[in-house]
């Protein structure tokens, strides 16, 4: 008879209680699917009495992640402490050092460390997994990792941080304004007391790292995400892209370019027919772009204890299978260092609104320095509450005048010129606001 695969698990807050209880329901499943059981054997966390709504007691209390990551009578361990440094680092880098597979689901250690680590999980023959890592309990790490290995992936994007995706929802639907649902989304549980880390786009820039790194075969770098978050986007743009037929979603984006890999996080103008833009709430979702499958989306829960915890469990029972594959789907030392794309050579549509002096002469302007540009229109949307058109000389109808402009393909260089000159003319007032448009 197979001896039971005995997990050690450092961290019990939501994730780790929910991964308490779904090993127990599923217990006699799970051992029929791996042809062995899966028992939590030993625990650690930082207040051994707080309430967690499991029983606790009949698990080995270890004080210390690091000793739990040694300890001779676990055979994985699970790191769901969170962050990039210590202790989940050492404790993680421990537990590969002694021939310990490890099931992890921070992101933030993946995006910084991920190299290091998948190195040294390699050097001792041990598992190193993070379906949980990205993208909560959507299996898009696996199918990027195994499902799609005999595909070439052009691109990568989706929906990865369900708090920014709650609010512009909220936005749309009830034309609140983006702090009025920030204040929302934090009663409600979906958003930190301290938001800036999901709402300025740095979530998703750590999961777009590693998705990327799949993806492509390239080494983690966080720091080649060009990062927007959502804090500048308003109800009028929201309503702007119902009627010109978009929707806006905070993407992470990863494409390949003849400039290297592009990798990108901000708001972005999404076609209402695409299917990532019914992705509404709390909701994520991942759609590839590949040569044989040609394009596949899969949506499902980003975060939460079960979606989560089933990321988790689907880890630990590949080992228990005998399963071992590359962290990041082929060797660490065959990862490319990949030559990062400058995002002011970019392409693609803009969508830009802004708030244009009602003067004679001011259409003109901002057309000249578009066109100076080579940058062509789609569409001209003007709201203009006195009815008359923008330049007119009708001293009641002086206020500033929305003008919303829908360029065709050009480049964010070109875009940031035209822009800049616009501004030094002084024939708008306040910033423009850019939002880029994806083709799905």
């Amino acid at each position: 008879m197979v001896a039971p695969l005995k997990v050690g698990l450092a961290g019990l807050g939501t994730v780790g209680a929910s991964v308490i209880r779904l090993i127990a329901r599923q217990r006699e499943a799970l051992a029929a699917r791996c042809g062995r059981s899966i028992e939590v054997v030993a625990v650690s966390a930082r207040a051994q009495q707080k309430d967690r709504g499991i029983d606790v007691d009949g698990f080995r209390w270890v004080k210390e992640p690091l000793a739990l990551a040694t300890d001779p009578e676990v055979d994985v361990f699970v790191e769901l402490i969170g962050g990039e440094g210590d202790p989940a680092r050492r404790a993680v880098e421990a537990a590969l050092a002694t021939n310990k597979s490890v099931v992890t689901a921070n992101k933030a250690l993946l995006a910084r460390h991920g190299l290091a680590l998948a190195t040294l999980a390699e050097h001792h023959h041990a598992a190193l997994n993070f379906e949980a890592a990205v993208a909560g309990g959507i299996p898009i790490v696996k199918t990027l990792r195994e499902g799609l290995v005999g595909n070439s992936l052009t691109r990568i994007y989706g929906i990865l941080n369900g708090t920014c995706n709650y609010i512009l929802t909220r936005m749309e639907q009830e034309t609140f304004s983006f702090a009025r649902c920030l204040e929302e989304a934090q009663r409600l549980g979906y958003a930190e007391a301290d938001p800036s880390f999901d709402i300025e786009g740095h979530d998703t820039a750590q999961k777009l790292a590693i998705l990327a790194s799949l993806a492509f075969g390239t080494k983690v770098d966080p720091d080649a995400v060009y990062v927007e978050g959502i804090s500048s986007i308003t109800p009028e743009d929201l309503q702007a892209a119902d009627d010109l037929g978009y929707r806006i979603k905070l993407l992470g984006v990863a494409v390949r370019t003849e400039n290297g890999i592009e990798q990108r996080v901000h708001p972005t103008m999404v076609p209402k027919a695409s299917a990532i833009a019914q992705v509404m709430g709390v909701t994520n979702a991942v759609t590839v772009d590949a040569d044989a499958v040609r394009q596949i989306t899969l949506v499902g829960p980003g975060a939460g204890g079960d979606a989560t915890a089933s990321a988790v469990v689907s880890d630990i029972a590949d080992i228990a299978r005998g399963v071992r594959t590359a962290p990041f789907g082929r060797p660490a030392v065959r990862l490319a260092t990949s030559q990062k794309a400058p995002m002011r050579r970019h392409e693609g549509g803009y969508y830009i609104r802004m708030l244009a002096v009602d003067k004679p002469g001011t259409a003109a302007r901002i057309a000249t320095h578009l066109a100076d540009e080579n940058i062509s229109l789609e569409s001209i949307m003007q709201r203009h509450v006195g009815g008359e058109p923008l330049g007119g000389d009708n001293p009641l109808t002086a206020k500033p005048v929305p003008v919303i402009l829908i360029t065709y393909a050009t480049t964010e260089d070109a875009v940031r010129r035209a822009l800049a000159k616009v501004e030094a003319e002084k024939v708008i007032e306040g910033k423009p606001q850019l939002i880029r448009i994806e083709k799905t």
